[in-house]
């Protein structure tokens, strides 16, 4: 629901680079296609986010909040 503040494996601060890489990718979808793997490991390179363990945290966060609030 909510990106954690921390990677659960190592302990580093994945919250922040969470937000700059999903804006990275809306830049990318906002010319109306899907971004390639390349282009999403340059951008997790380029945040300094090179274990498999915090790159694991923010590829599979599936942000539900907006979802859940009507029901709340």
């Amino acid at each position: 629901m909510i990106i954690p503040v921390r990677c659960f494996s190592c302990g580093k601060v994945v919250a922040s680079d969470y937000v700059k890489f999903n804006d990275r990718m809306k830049d990318i979808k906002s010319n109306g296609r899907e971004p390639t793997s390349e282009e999403i490991s340059t951008t997790l390179d380029n945040l300094n986010v090179h274990r498999y363990c915090c790159r694991r945290m923010i590829l599979s966060h599936t942000d539900l909040i907006d979802e859940i609030l009507p029901f709340s």
